[in-house]
């Protein structure tokens, strides 16, 4: 079937111009089979390349993320791209750790933290510039490493290691995704912005078409295909209704720390003191916070820090990326959060407030689904959560041997068939 497959002439058609979609067209153009002059690949993206979660996500990539099938491919993938295509500077590609800490948070009121062009503000303390013999010791009865010194010593309680050098690692999520799409491109994919309104399948006989309208005249074209991939992350469902797919909203920010950071990606368990919560520019007032809350921080090259939280379901997909709404006072709850347990993080530069939206499985097997559809010719390559970034590689290396080889040959991905599901 494979050599059948590859004397074919295809048409590639790829829906989706995130991690998935160009790690797809960028495994499409590496594999053994692929012939420009008889496969045309066509990413078709409505806003711009990488500009949902696969640019705004954290990129964290780890061993022991899911699923297990997938997960030890596509992170053996991430570090042979970076070795062949300089990953460490051009995406910021490094083996970090990862851990587990636990902290009791600290009112705000000498926060500095300062908007870009923004003046920091005047609080009312200042903070050490080394730990002192007491407040070493209380770091090292937690169990903190001694590197990551990043986090006040008085309000850490406990440090778990999730993940060293050997088993996680991480990538600056819009540098790796533009990176795929500008060496797919090399390779022949071309690249067009445009909105899908419509897959021919035939009544279900097999693919025959896509048609879009271009972003920059709309009009509305129609490009024959033999081979779809449908890969739009939470606009998966919009593009091929079947798809049980669905969107969350999530936020995040990135800071500037007021002095280098070690690289840890660090899991948060912050206990919030009574009445926590400043006065800000958004909303004016005082706001109610959980007791609890649980932000992430990444430690990114370049003296940059990743911060999120959690998700809502409050405002529904909209159309395109460009028209994701961005809570502020969720932006700045996380700012909030992780300077109450960081002096380097509160007194630094927020750089960037954003929002994006994840993609869900609304299915007991969960996600991702790869695999046929049903349909002859049509693909699905959707429903990676939190761990796009981590399982794009993986997920695109996949992709390219089901449309030349007919089935996948790198890893088993019985348990994430489509089918099983639509």
């Amino acid at each position: 079937m494979a050599s059948a497959l590859a004397s074919e002439k295809k048409e590639i058609v790829i829906i989706g111009g995130g991690i998935i979609g160009c790690t797809s067209a960028y495994f499409l153009t590496r594999h053994p089979a692929y012939d420009p002059s008889k496969h045309k690949i066509t990413l078709l993206e409505a806003s711009k390349i990488a500009g949902g979660a696969s640019g705004k996500a954290g990129g964290l990539l780890a061993l022991w993320a899911y699923p297990t099938n997938i997960v030890p491919l596509s992170y053996r993938l991430h570090a042979e791209l970076a070795k062949e295509h300089g990953g460490e500077h051009r995406w910021g590609y490094r083996r970090i750790h990862c851990g587990q800490l636990s902290a009791k948070g600290r009112l705000n009121h000498s926060s500095t933290a300062k908007d870009k062009d923004g003046k920091p503000a005047k609080g009312d303390s200042v903070s050490l510039n080394k730990r002192d013999e007491k407040a070493l010791g209380k770091v090292v009865a937690a169990g903190i490493p001694k590197d990551l010194n990043w986090f006040a010593s008085e309000s850490v309680r406990s440090y778990y290691e999730m993940g060293d050098p050997d088993t996680t690692a991480q990538v600056h999520p819009y540098h790796f995704t533009t990176a795929m799409a500008e060496l797919a491109k090399e390779k022949g994919v071309s690249v067009i912005l445009g909105s899908v309104s419509s897959i021919d399948t035939a009544n279900g006989e097999g693919v025959r078409s896509v048609t879009y309208e271009d972003k920059e005249t709309k009009e509305t074209h129609t490009i024959p295909a033999t081979d779809v991939i449908v890969s739009a992350g939470p606009w998966t469902q919009r593009v091929y209704p079947p798809a049980p797919i669905s969107g969350m909203r999530a936020h995040s920010v990135t800071i500037t720390p007021s002095k280098p950071i070690s690289a840890y990606a660090i899991f948060t368990e912050i206990s919030l003191p009574p009445n926590f919560g400043q006065k800000d520019t958004f909303l004016k007032s005082k706001r109610p916070h959980g007791k609890t809350v649980t932000p992430e921080i990444y430690a990114r090259p370049n003296n940059e820090a990743y911060a999120c939280g959690e998700g809502d379901h409050l405002v529904p997909l909209p159309k395109t990326t460009e028209d994701v709404e961005t809570d502020m006072a969720r932006c700045q709850d996380i700012i909030d959060y992780v300077s109450s347990i960081s002096d380097e993080l509160r007194d630094g530069e927020v750089t960037v407030r954003q929002a994006c939206y994840l993609p869900n499985v609304a299915a007991a097997s969960g996600g991702p689904l790869i695999g046929p559809t049903g349909v002859k010719g049509l693909l699905m390559a959707a429903g990676h959560t939190c761990w796009g970034i981590q399982n794009g590689p993986g997920t695109g290396k996949l992709i390219s041997e089901l449309v030349f080889d007919g089935r996948a040959k790198s890893a088993s991905i019985g348990s994430l068939d489509p089918r099983k599901v639509l």
